[in-house]
């Protein structure tokens, strides 16, 4: 095989590790064959070793073994085979035979997603994946692109919520309302800290909605993305506003692009500059701000729900708050019940919110618990971000266990359920009180019984975390027993 030469990229949704093991398993499967290739890798401090014109012009073929979005008009004509990144892992010499196989073959592959098309227009800035939807291979294609839209989102989204969500969490150290000017308690480095950290727990959603939006339509798509997750955000649709509106703008400008396709070159730089940005915004922007409002009233109808159960039995409202903030995460199922704890805090009640903040600190929780216990069953990258959790899942921030739950939703997620659902009974039971809406286990000296608070987590993390870490060994053992035979 000496003389051959492959481009590669790899890339994962939090840009950590997996990213780089790909890279390491691509380089050393080309090295035993004595095949030359160079790697990019799309990690969390963004592009790194990016291959150049040269390099690609040059190439027999192309392997992007990603989660996240990867500029592929780069590579229009070159056979190309995309796959997820563990296949990058796990089946390197796999990759290698198909692509080089395609080059062989003489087959030209346009940019998208390793379907034979036409070779890209390099003036068509829209131009993405082609997904072939034709029978059960080609669905499973789509579920794979709806995925790796929506990791790319989560990816960008993580940074904004991890360090708006610490910072707030900090600023309650100082006290409750330490960053309310009015206030006896009032802070002016608290104040600074609750103010920085609630503006990039404020963009969450739109830089979600931004780059679902890019990862499928490119720049046309990051505007509109950006700005109907803003209207979104703005009106109050939560988690789940941001993914509706990233889709809906990421395709809904292919298909504005469409529209536009025949215009004449001469008018291209008008269309980019000009149509797109103005008709994408009003068109879909219209649409987000008549959809919010129905979605924000499902939320708001889900506040009066949980608002009557307030005198409830202890255990039926706890399985409801776990069930709820565990659900979606930080959207806005999870948000009904969070919003719902605030407001009562106003009247007085302070041990809703003591259970829904057990609620949203086990998920997290959870699968760092099960990383621990049941190493062999996750992969090193998987590993480290466990790790982290323990962190996350202490500053009362849910979102560190989507990467996880996005896995096998499933299957994952009722298992989050339980452990939430368990810790926010146990702590009902045990009249554990928090006049503080946010904050984890930095606000401990302010909770009422902060021991039975942090046992209730602890045992409804553990339990779950030992099914769920259990579930993942279990998973991990049968993939290595039929991996021969797959080979």
């Amino acid at each position: 095989m000496a003389g051959e030469f492959i481009i590669a990229a790899t890339g994962c949704p939090t840009g950590v590790a997996h990213t780089y093991m790909a890279e390491a398993a691509l380089k050393k499967a080309a090295e035993q064959r004595g095949i030359e290739i160079r790697v990019e890798t799309h990690g969390q401090v963004g592009l790194e070793n990016g291959l150049t014109p040269e390099e690609i012009e040059r190439a027999d073929g192309v392997i992007i073994a990603a989660d996240k979005d990867v500029d592929q008009k780069r590579f229009a004509g070159k056979p190309l085979v995309e796959v997820g990144v563990k296949e990058g892992i796990h089946h390197a010499d796999d990759l290698i035979d198909r692509v080089l196989a395609k080059s062989k073959s003489a087959v030209p592959v346009g940019a998208g997603g390793g379907v034979e098309d036409e070779p890209a227009d390099e003036n068509d800035f829209l131009n993405v994946q082609a997904i072939d939807t034709s029978g059960e291979e080609g669905w499973r294609k789509v579920g794979r692109a709806v995925y790796k839209h929506l990791m790319n989102g989560v990816s960008y989204m993580l940074p904004f919520v991890v360090g708006g969500g610490v910072l707030v969490a900090v600023s309650f150290l100082f006290g409750i309302y330490s960053a309310d000017p009015s206030s006896d308690e009032y802070n002016r480095f608290a104040e600074m800290l609750n103010t920085v950290g609630g503006t990039g727990l404020g963009l969450m959603v739109p830089v979600l909605s931004a780059f679902i939006a890019y990862s499928i339509a490119s720049r046309p798509g990051l505007t509109v993305g950006l700005i109907t997750g803003l209207v979104a955000s703005d009106m109050g649709t939560g988690f789940l506003g941001g993914i509706v509106t990233g889709f809906m703008a990421g395709y809904g400008m292919l298909l504005l692009g469409k529209v536009f396709e025949k215009m004449p070159k001469s008018l291209v730089g008008l269309k980019a500059i000009f149509l797109m940005p103005v008709l994408g915004t009003l068109l879909f922007g219209g649409i987000t701000f008549f959809i919010s409002a129905p979605m924000a009233d499902i939320s708001s109808g889900l506040e009066n729900f949980l608002s009557g159960f307030q005198d409830a039995n202890p255990i039926v409202l706890g399985i409801v708050l776990g069930v709820m903030c565990a659900f979606d995460m930080g959207g806005p199922v999870n948000k009904a019940a969070y919003v719902t704890g605030v407001a009562l805090l106003g009247q007085g009640n302070l041990e809703f919110m003591a259970a829904v903040s057990a609620a949203c600190i086990a998920p997290p929780m959870i699968t760092a618990i099960a990383v621990t216990l049941f190493p062999k069953g996750f992969e090193p990258g998987e590993r480290r971000a466990g790790y982290v959790n323990y962190a996350l899942g202490a500053t009362h921030i849910t979102e560190g266990a989507i990467p996880f739950a996005a896995r096998n939703p499933l299957v994952v997620i009722p298992i989050l359920m339980l452990g939430s659902s368990i810790a926010a009974v146990l702590t009902l039971l045990w009249g554990v009180t928090s006049p503080a809406p946010h904050g984890g286990f930095l606000v401990l000296p302010i909770v009422g019984n902060p021991v039975g608070w942090v046992v209730a987590i602890a045992i409804g993390s553990a339990i779950a975390g030992v099914i769920y870490g259990f579930y993942r060994l279990t998973r991990a053992r049968k993939s290595a027993a039929t991996a021969p035979s797959a080979a």
